[in-house]
């Protein structure tokens, strides 16, 4: 009877067990009871091998289909379906990403957001991965995806004008790329593939992105060093003779043009034009842009005949394609300007009436036209019809400042210069607030404002509105200097106009501040002799007698008086005025010398044997 019961017992325990097939019996102690439900389950059965060949063939097939796919809604299509086919964090997918990321970026089938959402999805596959912890254990190839993912995902960060996040992005890519570059002693893809991979392009991709980031951030300084570096990449990667290779030295000599380095441009124009002129013939579109640039750099040499030159062959070889478009009425108005320059004031009107008729009633070109009248007629000192041909144009720019933000700020920046030209000091400052509060809402134009800024607080500085200008004149400073650098010869000026301010304001010291940035800036920019830096010198020396330091006031003083003796008979008149301030200090000094003092002590200007004429007619 027990035997019967222990059997009905281990029976019932069976039965209430789960149903197992005869194959996994031995696996199981028929005389435990079930796990209750708070239990862990027990694992899956395995996945036979012919459902993982199954998905990984679905997988492959998903992964053939995308890189066929040729327009976006089949790679949309087919992104769908690699998507389903693999895990999320799978390579396959981030390259995926990336491929279908720049091509909606190329083709422009998408926001700008999307596309950051696939390079951000990219980075994420790929940083994941145990290869990509560090750049030293990351492998030639990773590093380049890696790269890629990033260059994408600064460049849909610029075009949502996130520029500090793409500056970083991209920064980071160039330090990934930076290695691999053949002169950085690593060549890449040696011993990963057979036929390596050219790094050059990625980096090219990165550096100008970078170089739109700074432009955009106002930091154009740095921006050139980019294109420069762009640059190099493009020698070694093009062949001699390239056209592409010859606007990238157009590129570039336009840049520096943009910063008014117009000495450093013209070698780069000069070799766009060669390359251009020798590879495309004389009579290219290449050839004729570059020319069109040439004068601009000529002109901003003051170089005005050979900028003329220039501008004359640009527009023949523009003719001869038969078309009279906006590219021709361009260079025709700055044909006009040139001969402004060179005091041809009524043939410029009379090329200006010609443009006039070939343009819209309420275009930007005619406003430009009316502009470059009011030029012509200023230097003339018609007054009257300067101001009318002001007015035609302002009426045309207030139609357009909405549409095309930019440009009418700029052009304001133009008219506000002609009305001061013509005493209208109110009427400039109001159109230069009304620029500068233009550009302040576009982020690309933070070199323009420093400018701005500058000319009003020298404006209101003129007019005598000190207390106005300083504002403007400290933010102009500030801007100037991460837009230009600091030693760029445009912050010594607005230093130079902060420090009069400061000696109106009766700051002497302040004014000594200023006056010594000013001189520390012009000296490297304009060089020691050069007049402006003279002048620097001498409100430093009047900044330090206003203070009662005559003895740094004489010795900043003797300097001004060396410096325009070294210019020899032509600045006369400025040394003879130099040396009666030094003498005034000098007895400023006397004056104040204790009874024990000693007048030895105080610097005296040296006379130099090769001057020795021009000293002695000062002296008469």
């Amino acid at each position: 009877m027990a035997l019967c019961r222990a059997a009905a017992v281990l029976l019932r325990t069976r039965l209430r067990g789960p149903f197992t097939s005869p194959s996994r019996k031995a696996l199981i102690n028929p005389l435990l009871a079930p796990p209750r439900r708070h239990f862990s389950p027990r694992p899956p059965p395995p996945v036979p091998a012919t459902a993982g060949a199954a998905a990984a063939a679905v997988a492959e097939a998903a992964e053939e289909a995308f890189e066929a796919a040729r327009s976006t809604n089949d790679m949309l299509a087919a992104f769908s379906r690699l998507e389903a086919a693999v895990p999320a964090n799978d390579k396959r997918l981030a390259l995926a990403c990336l491929k279908l990321g720049q091509h909606l970026e190329a083709s422009g089938s998408a926001d700008a957001s999307r596309v950051l959402a696939l390079a951000l999805r990219c980075l994420g596959i790929l940083e994941a991965s145990p290869n990509a912890a560090t750049p030293a254990s990351a492998s030639a190839s990773d590093a380049v995806s890696l790269a890629m993912a990033l260059h994408l995902a600064g460049s849909a960060s610029f075009d949502l004008s996130r520029f500090h996040d793409a500056l970083s992005i991209l920064s980071r890519a160039l330090r990934l790329l930076a290695p691999l570059l053949p002169d950085g002693g690593v060549a890449f893809g040696a011993g990963e593939e057979p036929g390596g991979f050219d790094v050059r392009p990625v980096a090219h991709a990165v550096r100008l992105q970078l170089a739109n980031v700074k432009t955009a951030l106002g930091r154009r300084e740095e921006a050139l060093a980019d294109m420069r570096a762009c640059l190099d990449l493009k020698e070694s990667i093009l062949p001699p003779g390239s056209r592409e290779l010859g606007v990238a030295y157009r590129d570039l000599a336009e840049a520096y043009a943009t910063l008014l380095d117009f000495k450093e441009a013209l070698p780069f124009c000069q070799k766009a034009l060669e390359l251009h002129g020798s590879t495309l013939g004389k009579n290219s579109v290449e050839v004729a842009h570059d020319r069109r640039l040439l004068g601009v750099i000529y002109t901003g040499l003051e170089q005005h005949e050979q900028a003329l030159e220039q501008n004359e062959i640009s527009q023949k070889v523009m003719k001869s394609w038969g078309a009279a478009g906006p590219d021709l009425l361009h260079a025709e108005i700055d044909a006009a300007n040139i001969k402004i320059a060179l005091g041809k004031f009524d043939e410029a009107v009379n090329v200006l009436k010609n443009v006039a008729k070939q343009v819209e009633k309420d275009s930007e070109m005619r406003a430009l036209v009316f502009i470059s009248m009011a030029k012509a007629l200023a230097n003339q000192e018609k007054v009257g019809d300067t101001k009318r041909c002001l007015e035609i144009a302002c009426d045309i720019l207030e139609k357009k400042q909405f549409a095309t933000a930019d440009k009418v700020a700029e052009m304001y920046i133009e008219v506000s210069s002609l009305y001061e030209m013509v005493n209208e000091f109110g009427k400039a400052i109001s159109l230069l607030k009304r620029s500068l509060g233009m550009l302040e809402r576009i982020p690309q134009a933070q070199h323009l404002e420093g400018n701005v800024a500058a000319r009003i607080g020298w404006l209101l500085l003129l007019t005598g509105k000190v207390t106005e200008a300083v504002p403007y004149l400290e933010d102009a400073v500030e801007r100037m200097k991460d837009s230009f650098g600091p030693k760029h010869y445009g912050v010594g000026y607005v230093y130079n106009n902060l420090g009069a301010a400061y000696m109106e304001m009766d700051r002497p010291q302040s004014a000594a501040q200023m006056f010594a940035l000013a001189k520390e800036v012009m000296d490297v920019s304009l060089g020691h002799h050069h007049s402006d830096t003279i002048e620097a010198c001498q409100s430093l020396a009047k900044a330090y007698d206003a203070m009662g330091s005559y003895p740094l006031a004489m010795e900043f003083q003797k300097r001004v008086v060396d410096s325009w003796r070294n210019h020899g008979a032509d600045a006369r008149d400025e040394l003879k005025e130099a040396l009666r301030l030094y003498n005034q200090i000098k007895a400023k000094a006397l004056a104040c010398l204790s009874p024990g003092g000693s007048a030895n002590a105080l610097p005296e200007p040296q006379e130099q044997e090769t001057d020795s004429d021009t000293a002695k007619a000062v002296q008469r």
